[in-house]
């Protein structure tokens, strides 16, 4: 298994999973993960991630921790108001799991810099707060045929899906994201987080379920959400399942792709 005799006792309760063991705990040791966004997704989905004893987690994020976040952001306190949040979440995640090698980037992603960065991980999770990102993000990841795990925040409802368009299931082949959104909403279209605000515990709950897609994805167990959008609505906590399939036209694998 390679695990040290406290690592053995630290995930003693993923070695008796039949789904999991010993294998399945070496495969998370040995992982990479990519994480875009250390803010309400991110914080939770980083904070599992690194219990759960992933042996490496990028966290791409260029902002600092203001005293909002804090309704929602789990990972960073009161005292790491105004320090980048990278370096907070890094902080977290040594406190919670020295096993953990956190890779922090400071940066902004944009064309020239996404691709080489996705390629150095095995599997990306983005919980950005914007479209620009998300279509940027699920792009590269088709490209570098890296999975992506992603998810989007509501004030009260929140959805999750996970991609793997490189690749054919039985039906074909797989979806991308521009087959379930051909494109991004006009500017101002969508309310901003500011502008709608967002219930904190949803965005632990998701942050939660992104983890376990990632730790799924990693281990090989159950049915993943490829091809499948989980819809939550927090006002009556009901979640729902929507398929969705490749689109021959979608802009990026199809017939319309450049």
């Amino acid at each position: 298994m390679n695990l040290s005799p406290e690592e053995i006792e630290r995930y003693a309760r993923h070695l008796v999973l039949r789904d999991i063991g010993g294998p399945g705990q070496s495969k998370l040791k040995h992982a990479r993960v990519l994480v875009v966004g250390a803010g309400g997704l991110g914080a939770p989905l980083l904070q599992y991630l690194a219990a759960a004893g992933v042996g490496a987690l990028g966290v791409v994020d260029d902002d600092a921790v203001s005293l909002s976040n804090l309704q929602r952001q789990v990972i960073h306190a009161t005292q790491d108001v105004g320090r980048p949040k990278v370096e907070s979440a890094r902080d977290a995640i040594a406190r919670l799991n020295p096993h953990v090698v956190v890779e922090p980037h400071a940066l902004r992603l944009d064309e020239t810099n996404v691709r080489s960065l996705i390629a150095r991980y095995d599997i990306v999770a983005e919980g950005s707060d914007n479209f620009a990102t998300r279509y940027l993000v699920s792009d590269a990841c088709y490209y570098e045929r890296k999975p992506l795990v992603t998810a989007a925040l509501g004030g009260f409802d929140a959805s999750l899906t996970t991609l793997r368009p490189f690749e054919r299931g039985p039906g074909g082949p797989n979806p991308t994201y521009r087959c379930l959104f051909p494109t991004p909403p006009l500017a101002g279209e969508i309310p901003t987080c500011e502008e709608a605000g967002v219930l904190g515990a949803l965005a632990g709950m998701v942050g939660a379920m992104m983890a376990l897609e990632v730790v799924r994805e990693i281990v090989g167990f159950g049915e993943g959400l490829v091809g499948r959008l989980l819809l939550v609505d927090a006002r009556d906590l009901r979640f729902e399942t929507v398929r969705y399939a490749f689109d021959p036209e979608n802009p990026l694998s199809g017939a319309g792709a450049q």
